[in-house]
This record gives C-alpha cells, sequence and structure tokens, in this order.
C-alpha cells in the first residue's frame, strides 16, 4: 500500500456515517448510542483527527484527543479499517496526536491500549502505568 496519499486531518465535523463505521470497525459501537451526537462529539474534543485516503477520496481512519488543553490528554478511539492496518498509519496518527498535544504544551498524556496495540503505543514512547490501574464506571443494568 502506498502511504504517501494518506493524509490526516485535524477536522471539527465530520460524515456520522463514516465516524459510526470506525467506531464499529474498533468495536465500541452500540447500536443504542445517539449518531446525531457524533458532531458534538467531534467539537468537544480537544483534537479530532480523520485519515484520508486522497486514491479513493474516502477516510480510513480516525483519532481524538481529549483534554482540557492546559495539563493532562487521553488519546481516545484510534482506529483505522481493518484492511489497511499493518502499514503504519496508526503508528503515523497517533505521533501526529502526540505532537499537536506537545505543541500546545501539554506533556502528561495518557492512552489505554487495547490488548495487543500496547506494542503501538510503547514504540511511540508510552509506558506501563506502575502501580496504577484503569478503571472503568459501569451502570448497572
Amino acid at each position: 500500500m502506498d502511504t504517501n496519499n494518506i493524509e490526516i486531518r485535524f477536522v471539527d465535523s465530520w460524515s456520522t456515517d463514516e465516524i459510526v463505521e470506525f467506531y464499529k470497525a474498533g468495536g465500541w459501537w452500540k447500536e443504542s448510542y445517539d449518531r446525531s451526537l457524533i458532531n458534538q462529539m467531534i467539537a468537544g474534543s480537544f483534537v479530532f483527527a480523520v485519515v484520508f485516503d486522497t486514491t479513493i477520496d474516502k477516510a480510513i481512519g480516525m483519532g481524538r484527543v481529549i483534554s482540557d488543553g492546559i495539563s493532562d490528554a487521553y488519546i481516545q478511539d484510534i482506529v483505522v479499517l481493518p484492511k489497511y492496518r499493518g502499514h503504519g498509519i496508526g503508528k503515523k496518527l497517533v505521533d501526529l496526536l502526540i505532537k499537536q498535544c506537545l505543541s500546545n504544551g501539554i506533556v502528561w498524556i495518557g492512552v489505554i491500549a487495547e490488548p495487543g496495540s500496547d506494542k503501538l503505543y510503547q514504540g511511540l514512547g508510552f509506558k506501563p502505568m506502575k502501580d496504577h490501574i484503569p478503571m472503568l464506571y459501569q451502570l448497572e443494568e
């Protein structure tokens, strides 16, 4: 795959259908989620990036940073469509998100990696947080 035709664009809005496709590809979408809130979520992110393949004129991935813009940042929702994986696109995306944080003076950058993706993040300077446990609030169903 020729990655010279891959662009990463910082956006304030994007096609809801494409963003839902990315969340589904990542295994993070539930049909009960409100699609109408996608662009509000994008606009509320510190940085929202879309990976775009100019040869087919289509978005093929996304990622975002959640932050107050001052102190801490969390890289989240990194996904590249399955047929584009393994070409360094995710690494390029995460690297650009890191640089965007650093250029804004944010040096505490966290990520919660899914099993198997830790090597990608470790290769970009992330390390496991010794003596810390990632946790998630769960509503009773």
